[in-house]
C-alpha cells in the first residue's frame, strides 16, 4: 500500500479527533489525555521558528548585502501591510453593517465564559502606541528577546548581523556557512517534525469538541457565518484581485499551501506553519532574503483574519446591547484597530486582547466578550488560514515587487505540487 499524502493524513486526523471528542463531550478525562499530545506538537513548532528565521534571514540578507535595498523592502512591505490590514477592518466592519449578526440575540440564551485570564494582558496593550511597536523593535537584550519569542526584534538583529557577515568579506564565509547549514538542518528537522501532525491535531481538535459542545454555537449560528463568509469574501476578493494585480492566480497559492492551510486550520495556530510557508515560498520563486523577512514580519504587522474578526466581533458586541455606533464611532473603532493590532502577534490570545483594548473606546460593555469567549476557538480557526494565506502572497508580492522573483522556478515548482496533488487524488479514488 502506498504512502498516504501529509494532507490526507491531517484530515484522517481532523475527522477522528472531532469524533472523539463528540463521543467523549464532556468527559474531563478526554482533555487530560490528549491535551499533551496536542502541547508537545505546538512545542515542538514552537522550538524550530526562531532558529529558522535567525539563520534563513541572516543568510539571505548577507547575500544581499545591501542596506539601502534592505530599507527600501521593509518600506514597502510595512506599506503593503498596513493597506491590506485597513482592507481587513473595512470588510469586518462592512459585514456587521450588512448582516448584523448581533440584532435580536437574546443574551439570556447565552453561556458566559471567564475573560480574567485576558484582562492582565490587556493592560500591557492599552498603552502599546504605534511608536511603541517601532521603539520595541530594537531589542535590549537579545537573549531576552529569543526567550520571549519577540519575533521582531530577533528580524531586526538577524538584518543587521547578516549585513555585518556581508560587510567583513572573507572573513565572513565560515560565519555564513555556519547558517546556511543551520537553516538547512533546521527545515529537514521541521519535515520530521510534520510527521506527527496528524497526531497533534487528532488531540487538539478533540479536546476542542469534547470542551466545545454544540449548544454554545446555535445561538450565536449567525455570527459564525457571517465571519466565515467574509473571511471567505476577503479570500477570494481582496487577496485574490492582489494576487491578480501582480500576476498570481490566489488559487495557486493556496493549492501549494494545501498541508499547511489544513493544519493551521486544525491547530488554530498559525505558527505551526510558519517554518513550511518560509521553505515552500522560497520553492515558489521567491528569494530568501525577502521570503524570511516577509513572512515573520507579517506575523505581527499583517494578521488579515484577525483584524477583519475584531472589527466585526466589536460591531456584533454593540448591536447585542443595542448600541447603535455612529459613522464617527466607527472609524475611531477602525482607527484604534489599526493601532492596537500591530506588534503584539506573541501575546496569547491576541484578538481577544486587541478587543479588551479597544472596545472601551467606543463605549462597548466589555462583558460582551464573555458571551463569545466559549466559541472563539472556532472563529479562530478560521481568521488562521486567513493569516496564513495572506503573509504567503504578502512574500510574492514583494518579490514581483522588488522585480526579483523567478518566474521559472515558480512554474516548475507550482507544476510538481500539482502533479503531485493529482496523482494523490488518483491513489485515493
Amino acid at each position: 500500500m502506498k504512502k498516504i499524502g501529509l494532507a490526507w493524513q491531517i484530515l484522517i486526523g481532523l475527522v477522528l479527533g472531532i469524533a472523539v471528542g463528540a463521543i467523549f463531550y464532556g468527559n474531563p478525562a478526554i482533555e487530560s489525555y490528549l491535551q499533551p499530545i496536542g502541547t508537545i506538537f505546538i512545542r515542538l513548532i514552537k522550538m524550530i521558528v526562531i532558529p529558522i528565521v535567525i539563520s534563513s534571514l541572516i543568510v539571505g540578507v548577507a547575500g544581499v548585502g545591501d542596506i539601502k535595498k534592505l530599507g527600501k523592502l521593509g518600506g514597502k512591505t510595512i506599506l503593503y501591510f498596513e493597506i491590506i490590514t485597513t482592507v481587513a477592518i473595512i470588510i469586518g466592519l462592512a459585514a456587521a453593517n450588512i448582516f448584523q449578526p448581533g440584532t435580536g440575540i437574546n443574551m439570556d440564551n447565552l453561556s458566559k465564559k471567564d475573560i480574567g485570564g485576558y484582562v492582565e494582558t490587556t493592560e500591557q496593550v492599552e498603552s502599546h502606541s504605534f511608536m511603541d511597536t517601532f521603539v520595541n523593535i530594537v531589542p535590549a537584550n537579545l537573549f531576552q528577546s529569543l526567550a520571549n519569542g519577540d519575533m521582531l526584534a530577533i528580524i531586526f538583529f538577524s538584518v543587521f548581523f547578516g549585513l555585518g557577515v556581508a560587510a567583513i568579506g572573507e572573513k565572513g564565509k565560515p560565519v555564513l556557512a555556519f547558517f546556511q547549514g543551520v537553516a538547512e538542518a533546521m527545515f529537514y528537522v521541521t519535515n520530521q517534525i510534520m510527521k506527527f501532525a496528524p497526531f497533534g491535531v487528532f488531540a487538539l481538535i478533540g479536546v476542542t469538541v469534547s470542551t466545545f459542545g454544540v449548544s454554545s454555537l446555535i445561538p450565536l449560528s449567525k455570527l459564525v457565518i457571517t465571519v466565515y463568509g467574509a473571511m471567505i469574501f476577503f479570500i477570494l476578493v481582496v487577496l485574490g484581485l492582489t494576487a491578480k494585480l501582480f500576476g498570481i492566480n490566489i488559487f495557486n497559492i493556496i493549492r501549494i499551501l494545501k498541508d499547511e492551510l489544513i493544519l493551521a486550520y486544525s491547530t488554530a495556530s498559525s505558527e505551526t506553519v510558519l517554518p513550511k510557508i518560509i521553505e515552500k515560498m522560497e520553492k515558489f520563486g521567491c528569494p530568501k532574503a525577502i521570503t524570511s523577512f516577509v513572512v515573520p514580519t507579517g506575523y505581527s504587522f499583517n494578521l488579515d483574519g484577525s483584524t477583519l474578526y475584531q472589527a466585526l466581533a466589536a460591531i456584533f458586541i454593540a448591536q447585542m446591547y443595542g448600541i447603535d455606533l455612529s459613522i464617527a464611532e466607527q472609524i475611531s473603532l477602525l482607527l484604534v484597530l489599526m493601532v492596537t493590532s500591530k506588534g503584539i502577534a506573541g501575546v496569547p490570545g491576541v484578538s481577544f486582547v486587541v478587543l479588551l483594548a479597544t472596545l472601551g473606546s467606543v463605549g462597548i460593555p466589555l462583558e460582551g466578550l464573555a458571551f463569545i469567549a466559549g466559541i472563539d476557538r472556532i472563529l479562530d480557526m478560521a481568521r488562521t488560514v486567513v493569516n496564513v494565506i495572506g503573509n504567503s502572497l504578502a512574500a510574492v508580492v514583494m518579490s514581483k515587487w522588488e522585480k526579483q522573483y523567478d518566474e521559472k522556478k515558480g512554474r516548475k515548482y507550482l507544476n510538481e505540487i500539482m502533479g503531485t496533488q493529482e496523482a494523490a487524488v488518483r491513489k485515493v479514488s
